[in-house]
């Protein structure tokens, strides 16, 4: 999730707000050492607003240049004048690095 908002130019509270999740749920999930614990609902919604905002999950064994997980920005986003990401859905205005 980390590296999701460091490609989309977003904080926690921005990432929270897009998903309709809490900051403390932000958090934990990021906290967690492998895999990323929540409810179904909570996951759904987080996956869900990353692939809005032009995020996609990278899954084992997917193709990706190191054969791992991971997320990358999706074809369609191009990157803005001020250098961060610009999906076609539309983030928050608050834009402070993560």
């Amino acid at each position: 999730m980390r590296a999701a908002r460091a490609l989309l130019g977003i904080d926690q509270r921005a990432l929270a707000e897009l998903a309709g999740i809490s900051v403390p749920t932000i958090q934990r999930m990021e906290a967690s050492a492998d895999v990323v614990r929540g409810n179904v609902d909570t996951l759904m919604r987080l996956l869900a607003a990353l692939d809005a905002a032009g995020i996609e999950v990278i899954n084992q064994g997917a193709a990706s240049t190191d054969g791992g997980r991971g997320v990358r920005l999706k074809s369609n986003v191009q990157p803005s004048e001020s250098g961060t990401a610009e999906p076609s859905a539309t983030l928050p205005s608050a834009r402070t690095p993560p």
